[in-house]
């Protein structure tokens, strides 16, 4: 370093004006004439002096005429507040608000939030993928204008031409995809989309329409508005939770509830936290603090994951566990915690516990098995079949009993039998007054009644499937003993937890079959030893975990908790992985204890004011009920997926089953519970269901009556039975606030093929004769194209916008107003407009209001007023419930019998010319008969009142209603009607369900009685919700949510058929698939099940080269939230700007492959394109694919198909799991995203390869 008078020079000193850097090109030299100041020698410096005139792009940079408070739609669970900062009109940045209410002294603040893609939001508001104009494809534009003008401007006459002519539908089907877009005026394009369905309603019938958004919770209104609009035409509202394969149906299945969670700060009231599948920095970013703060008072932290996660930096303890194998070490861990603390220890916190707040207690019935060899666990033991119980109260068949110490077989109470029957108001409660039940039959043998212990045989299914070739793949038989007695009428019953421990094999003294010798037995599934051959993870490990588990619970009463998520949740079995760390939770007494329980998070579930924004969603203040569908059945028939299909559902059964789905496919499952009404099926069946309306009128029948004559006389058919006639296809699509085609379409290839009708790269053969679906119709060829009409509003190009029809830019979150909620946190924000939408993009909201009043004005011509004929499937949490007594399938009555044997069916008037007064109104439903909230109703009529006089009201059916035209209206509307947000109602609420428990729980509540949340609330700050009956959790006291402290603080039962949480399911469907317990499910296995090659063996490829077969995981990425974000300018730079496939070492080493080569993936369902990351972090055997990678950004042309290189999901597909439809009964009846089958996709194996050729072609 050298000095020269006062200037310093030297390495990272900025070298002065007279030094030359490097020679100056040309046009640089003629800049140093235009601008005053001192040109450097290499002309790339400029030199100015005097003022602070050099400040003032900085200065100008960080100024800003105004700033609004504003939140994030996307669903990433932190729904964080930010601060949007407006400069001449435009946005120039944003930071995060530091206004969260306060947690209190005694813990840690919601904030600091936010997370870097967050911060790079405002950079699409400006970006090159902005959709800034409505755009139509001009294969359909040029053919819809010309007929437009042959029907002398007759829109929905020129639409019927055009879709009517098969060369020109095929025309511009084949073109989505594939450029050609043009853009056009507002007016024209919302033409098009109306004329589609005005035609498509009149001709095919309004459950032709559907509309997919997903994760309201995001931005609750611009959902709500799309919903509003499809519901009140009659059109169909898809799911998204289950096709997600977030929604967990173990939570429906043990719970009667759908993920109710603690929010983020009761991480921090747990001394014990486990994360299981839920990587929290990753995914949980804003919150991701509570985790690492609760380490301050002692938390111990415990990671399972296959591979070295964000998270696992912050364990305490890692179990590294195989891929889908997470079941096994949560069932040994049960196995030591049943026997240390249960057993031998009989810890009675644990014991007493489950004694009131699980089904441990309750009887079932013992069957001898099909070979007579030994019993296999039957039915609930119910009151109908007991003389001397509960004689003379209604329902008994669905009231479960417990053995009573003292008055042998009882009624504890809270069973669903007491829960919607008058007789049963004041009895719905867990306080099992003068009831003592007994856990175990072994305590009968102090009191004199005869107990002996019988062998029962239980299903395994942890086989090599290679060693099953015929029958359940993997499976076999388990020999254990239980401790049982007779009832009076000879049948011979045992307990649930006398199961619970034989399920677990532990063995108590006496009992006959065959059990572990020790911890160290691996022969003997559930042991440590075996869950360690399985898993990889040491035995010891294991132990050492469960014990402190256990030992913490025990401890603090209660407060050990585990986090859950996606990495075990997106698997075919993860219903039985969940219940099986379920089993964790409760047999220590954790569920419904601040810092306790379980904590699924997946998506930003928890829509806070549900009760109110449901009746906005969903029309339901007009019209009742509404059509919503399961999206996986929906996508798996209109996509054909069905065709490629060959799952035999008698392979994936029980061995001990009753051969109850002996014959069927899983396709033939899926028919059968649409038929049974156990789940929905829209379109539903082979007609429209306006004309069905009309045909009953001329009829003189009763509109349910026609429809089961026409079904009886085999002139109607389930549309589900016949998904390629093409008066079966689903005509109209519409996209909102999604990414179908980008991020969730598990099996893309075939919804290109068949549903875009745009091609794809499907490797897979069709189905051959003999091994179809033997209730569905085979038609050939294949249709390609299913869809009338894609339309998609979006503000950034996707996937999805290019292969759609329509395309129309939507407003960013920056610039709507909008609500918003989480499961992470307890409060309400509100989005608020920062800039007026720029170029012409618009709000959802005056999207669908624009399509409501177009719908409205051409009803008179084309519509008017209508009957439609709505089939319903048996609902949860009404007398639904109550149908199907035992689960006994076998019992139903054969013929149609609507609510019985099939749907409900109900007729709703439409009147189409009133669709837009409506769509501006609330109507009166939500008066009388009310709100439904869980089994229970709230009455609006005050709230009515108060939204009169401040909207003022509609006109025509409107009129004298409140107005809703705007969407902060809808969203003081919506607020009205919730308790989470308005107290009086909340406080009506809890009145209502106390009436039924016969317990107090007005005091939740009743402080914040006269509390009302506006918009105008939340649009100076988040604003904390109330404790409603909308949920089962409780703020009250300012404590941190968590869920069914209700049920287990204010003995609330839960909505089960023991109104207990169950270990336990006796429906047909559940024990013939060997899932009535928990019990381990390994990933498929595709290799056993449809010949692919098995994860880890070799091969040569086509082009010659070495290949692997490995599993393939679709995690969740680092740089995005789902795809958004992916092909944002900022976050493709910390990436590697395109897509890639994370692999072991190991495995690329097997095909000769170096990071950051190119290499192709493919299996029967696609092919990718992408970049290797070899990574010690990836365990072999297993690659990880980020989802969701769009294949606009830098996907190159295959070698192997020459198309442009698919996205994460080409390698996916539909796989359907029986047990998933079954219904009817109980906690298994529908609602919309409660249960349902899941888009599950994480048991998929590929082959992967080097490229040949490592230059590449875009």
């Amino acid at each position: 370093m050298s000095t020269t008078g006062s200037q310093t020079t030297g390495p990272g000193i900025v070298p002065g004006p007279d030094q030359q850097v490097e020679n100056a090109p040309g046009l640089l030299t003629l800049g140093s004439y235009l601008r005053r100041g001192q040109a450097s020698a290499d002309a790339r410096r400029l030199f100015l002096t005097g003022g602070r005139e050099a400040d003032t792009f900085y200065r100008h940079r960080w100024s800003h005429d105004k700033m609004v408070h504003s939140t994030h739609g996307v669903n990433c669970t932190g729904s964080c507040a930010w601060e949007v900062y407006v400069t001449d009109g435009v946005i120039t940045w944003e930071k995060q608000i530091t206004d969260y209410p306060t947690t209190g002294p005694d813990m840690p603040e919601y904030e600091p939030r936010g997370c870097p893609r967050g911060a790079a939001f405002s950079w699409y508001t400006y970006s090159p993928t902005r959709i800034r104009y409505p755009y139509v494809r001009s294969a359909l534009l040029d053919a819809f204008r010309a007929a437009r003008a042959r029907h002398d401007g007759d829109a929905v006459a020129a639409w019927a031409q055009v879709t009517g002519d098969a060369a020109t539908a095929r025309a511009y089907k084949s073109a989505r995809g594939r450029g050609g877009m043009v853009r056009v005026g507002w007016d024209e394009a919302m033409e098009i989309i109306a004329a589609a369905y005005v035609h498509t309603i009149r001709t095919w019938g309004p459950d032709r329409c559907a509309g997919f958004s997903v994760i309201p919770a995001m931005s609750m209104l611009s959902y709500g508005a799309g919903g509003r609009f499809h519901e009140l035409i009659g059109a169909t509202m898809l799911s998204f939770y289950d096709w997600y394969a977030d929604l967990p149906p173990a939570s429906p299945q043990v719970f009667g509830d759908q993920t109710d969670v603690p929010e983020a700060g009761d991480w921090y009231n747990s001394q014990y936290l486990i994360m299981w599948g839920s990587n929290v920095p990753l995914t949980r970013t804003p919150d991701a603090h509570f985790m690492t703060e609760a380490r301050y008072h002692g938390q111990k932290v415990i990671v399972v994951s296959p591979d070295y996660a964000d998270n696992t930096k912050f364990a305490d303890q890692w179990l590294r566990v195989a891929p889908g194998t997470d079941g096994a070490m949560a069932m040994a861990m049960g196995h030591v915690i049943l026997k240390e603390f249960h057993v031998e220890g009989h810890e009675p916190y644990f014991l007493e516990y489950m004694r009131r707040h699980t089904d441990a207690p309750f009887l079932l019935e013992l069957d001898t098995s099909s070979d007579g060899t030994g019993y296999v666990p039957g039915r609930f033991v119910t009151a109908d079949s007991v003389p001397g119980v509960a004689e003379g109260a209604p329902k008994n068949e669905f009231r479960p009993l417990v053995w009573d110490r003292q008055r042998g077989p009882a009624d504890p109470g809270g069973t669903l039998a007491d829960r919607f029957t008058p007789e049963g108001e004041g009895k719905w409660n867990l306080l099992m007054e003068g009831v003592r039940p007994i856990m175990s039959i072994a305590e009968l043998d102090a009191t004199g009644v005869s107990v002996r212990g019988v062998e029962v045989l239980l299903p395994r299914f942890d086989l090599p499937g290679s060693t099953t070739p015929a029958g359940s793949v993997g499976g076999g038989v388990l020999h254990r003993g239980v401790p049982a007695t007779r009832l009076a009428d000879g049948r011979l019953v045992t307990t649930v937890y006398d199961l619970l421990l034989a399920n677990y094999g532990v063995e108590r003294k006496g009992l006959p079959g065959r059990w572990p010798e020790d911890y160290h037995d691996a022969t003997a599934p559930g042991t440590p030893a075996w869950a360690s051959e399985l898993t990889g993870v040491p035995g010891p490990a294991m132990i050492r975990v469960a014990r402190e588990f256990a030992v913490n619970a025990i401890e603090t009463r209660g407060r050990s908790q585990i986090l859950m998520g996606a990495g075990i949740n997106h698997y075919y079995h993860a219903d039985e992985i969940y219940r099986a760390i379920l089993a964790l939770t409760s047999m220590c007494g954790t569920q419904g204890v601040g810092g306790g329980g379980w904590a699924h998070y997946v998506g930003q579930e928890k829509v806070r004011p549900i009760a109110g924004w449901s009746q906005f969603a969903f029309a339901l203040d007009w019209q009742r009920p509404a059509r919503q569908m399961i999206s996986t059945g929906f996508w798996y028939l209109t996509t054909d997926q069905w065709r490629y299909d060959d799952t035999p559902a008698e392979r994936l059964a029980s061995p001990l089953g009753a051969g109850t789905l002996a014959g069927k496919t899983a396709a033939d499952t899926m028919v059968e519970a649409m038929r049974r009404g156990w789940t929905p099926s829209y379109p539903t069946f082979n007609r429209n269901p306006l004309l069905l309306g009309r045909q009953a009128e001329e009829a003189g029948m009763k509109p349910a009556a026609y429809v089961v004559d026409q079904l009886t006389r085999g002139e109607l058919r389930f549309a589900a039975e016949d998904p390629d006639a093409p008066e079966n296809f689903p005509r109209i699509l519409a996209s909102w606030r999604t990414n179908l085609l980008g991020s969730s379409a598990k099996g893309t290839e075939y919804f290109l093929r068949h549903m875009v009708g745009a091609g794809g790269d499907v490797n897979a053969t069709e189905t051959p004769e003999g091994r179809r679906p033997a209730s569905m119709t085979w038609r050939e060829p294949a249709p390609e194209g299913k869809l009338d009409l894609i339309w998609t509003a979006d503000f950034r190009n996707t996937s999805t916008t290019l292969h759609s029809d329509v395309v129309l830019p939507a407003a960013t979150w920056y610039e709507k107003y909008d609500l918003a909620t989480t499961d992470m946190h307890p409060f309400i924000h509100s989005f608020n407009a920062a800039i007026d939408p720029p170029w012409q993009a618009r709000s959802d909201f005056d999207i669908y209001r624009q399509l409501a009043g177009m719908v409205s004005a051409w009803a008179p011509t084309y519509l008017g007023t209508q009957t439609d004929i709505i089939p319903v499937p048996l609902s949860h949490d009404t007398p639904d419930a109550m149908t199907m007594a035992h689960g006994d399938v076998s019992a139903l009555p054969q013929q149609w019998m609507p609510g019985v044997t099939m749907p409900k069916l109900v007729a709703v008037e439409r009147d189409y010319t009133q669709i837009l007064n409506k769509f501006d109104t609330v109507g009166p439903l939500v008066e009388k008969p009310g709100i439904p909230a869980k089994g229970i109703m709230l009455i609006a009529d005050e709230e009515m009142d108060e939204l009169r006089r401040a909207h003022g009201t509609g006109c025509g059916a409107g009129a004298g209603r409140p107005l809703i035209d705007t969407p902060i209206k809808a969203g003081d509307a919506v607020m009205h009607m919730s308790g989470a947000t308005n107290g009086r109602l909340a406080t009506q609420g809890w009145r209502t369900l106390s009436k039924r428990t016969g317990t107090p729980l007005v005091e939740l509540s009743e402080e914040e009685a006269g509390r009302q949340i506006t918009f105008a609330d939340t649009q100076i700050k988040p604003q904390p919700v109330i404790t409603t009956p909308e949920w089962s959790g409780s703020e009250h006291g300012g404590r941190r949510y968590s869920a069914f402290v209700v049920n287990v603080e204010h003995a609330k039962p839960w909505h089960t058929l023991t109104g207990r949480m169950h270990y336990y399911l006796d429906h047909d469907w559940m024990r013939d698939m060997g899932e009535s317990l928990p019990t381990f499910r390994p990933p498929l296995d595709f290799a056993c099940l449809y010949g692919e090659a098995a994860p880890g063996s070799v091969s040569a490829s086509q082009a010659g080269t070495a290949q692997v077969a490995v599993r393939y995981l679709t995690i969740h990425n680092k740089w995005a939230i789902h795809s958004q974000y992916y092909d944002n300018l900022y976050m493709l730079t910390l990436g590697r700007g395109g897509q890639t496939i994370w692999m072991s070492p190991a495995d690329a080493d097997k095909i000769r492959v170096r990071d950051n080569e190119w290499v192709e993936a493919y299996n029967r369902n696609g092919i990718v394109a992408a970049r290797a990351v070899v990574s010690h972090r990836i365990p072999e055997g297993t690659v990880f694919m980020h989802h969701a990678q769009e294949r606009t950004m830098n996907t190159p042309v295959t070698e192997s198909s020459g198309r442009r290189g698919g996205t994460h999901n080409s390698l996916t597909r539909i796989v359907l799991k029986p047990s998933h439809f079954a219904g009817g009964y109980a906690q298994l009846s529908y609602a919309f995203n409660y249960i349902g089958p899941t888009g599950n996709n994480r048991d998929e194996v590929t082959l992967i390869r080097r490229r040949t050729g490592q230059e590449v072609t875009f």
